[in-house]
């Protein structure tokens, strides 16, 4: 899988680009040229889950826009039964390099590609003749340069036919491999283009050690997500950094203590933030399972800062001052007599 993949800026000057691109045509296009999952030849593998998931896009939204691409721009193509995809274009601005470390990348990816009619609508936009010649086993022989007289075999390594011309011809053994165009290459070129193919050796072994995307096809982060967008994001539009998130979270806690965070959050009904509070505090305390995290919450409640019932905080005096016995308040008639006489003679006076 590659870092990083090269946009041109002159992208933004297309005049297909400015005047036919709505604003969510041009995010979708961006993706098809850079999501990891590209290659080198402009055909690669990806299903429309992936699509929907990265982009955060429902799955209808994914077949209207690929539909919107393949019938009205006409600029990619995608194989439902191989579900593999092609760039049109791909060949102009980016099969423009020559030498072998980058040839042999390329036969290796070929090599890889289920339906070679993919391979038909790029290779003539390829403008370089030695890598044309790396595509010719895998295309069509109507599309093929004729020019040359040399066939393959069923691995796409060419066989030289009896044509009269010597074996080591030098001018066919240049077309195969420029070495020139190699030695033209700087030092930072060759060193990316071997670790890209030391990336794409190990590819294979990445897909199957269970991490981030294979979570596409697991039905526990299915039902994480689709928690998630019932009942926290609600139909509103949201961020692909936001499943990527969730994503992550998923790959560390795991699917029940997932659904515990999400239905805190939902009770709350509060978002992605306070997804990310619930997962610090958990962590902080050492929250493994789902049972310590209802201790952990209970904890909270007793300290006030989860969700428990108020009582109303009194000073320590008032409290004193309610268990305090009453002092006796009863007044005998005796009493009564001498206090109005009291009254009366203040009058008299």
């Amino acid at each position: 899988m590659a870092k990083y993949r090269t946009i041109y800026t002159e992208f933004w000057n297309d005049p297909k680009v400015m005047e036919e691109m709505t604003p969510e045509d041009k995010y979708f296009y961006l993706y098809i040229l850079t999501n990891p999952n590209t290659k080198q030849i402009g055909v690669y593998k990806i299903t429309k889950k992936q699509m929907s998931f990265d982009l955060g896009y429902s799955l209808e939204s994914v077949n209207s826009l690929l539909d919107r691409f393949i019938n009205h721009h006409k600029n990619i193509k995608y194989n439902e039964e191989t579900r593999e995809i092609c760039v049109i274009n791909w060949g102009k601005y980016n099969l423009n390099r020559g030498g072998k470390p980058f040839e042999d990348l390329l036969k290796k990816e070929l090599k890889d590609v289920k339906d070679h009619s993919l391979l038909d609508y790029i290779y003539p936009h390829i403008e370089k003749k030695e890598i044309k010649k790396v595509f010719e086993p895998y295309v069509s022989e109507s599309l093929r340069d004729t020019s040359n007289d040399t066939t393959y075999d069923k691995r796409g390594e060419s066989i030289e036919q009896e044509n009269g011309k010597p074996s080591n011809d030098k001018g066919s053994h240049d077309t195969l491999y420029d070495t020139s165009t190699i030695s033209r290459q700087t030092k930072t070129e060759t060193e990316t283009i071997t670790e890209t193919i030391t990336e794409t050796e190990q590819q294979p072994q990445q897909k199957d050690s269970g991490g981030g995307r294979d979570n596409l096809i697991d039905e526990g982060f299915r039902e994480t997500l689709d928690f998630y967008r019932s009942n926290i994001q609600k139909g509103v539009t949201d961020t692909p950094f936001n499943y990527e998130l969730l994503q992550q979270f998923y790959d560390e806690w795991g699917k029940d203590l997932m659904l515990a965070a999400l239905k805190l959050t939902a009770k709350k009904e509060a978002g992605m933030p306070f997804i990310e509070a619930v997962f610090k505090n958990w962590k902080a305390a050492g929250v493994k399972t789902v049972e310590d995290a209802r201790r952990f919450n209970e904890q909270l409640q007793r300290k006030g800062r989860g969700i428990s019932v108020k009582e109303e905080v009194v000073p320590e005096w008032f409290k004193n001052r309610k268990i305090a016995e009453p002092k006796d308040t009863n007044v005998s008639d005796e009493d009564v007599n001498a206090i109005l006489n009291s009254f009366k003679n203040k009058k008299i006076g």
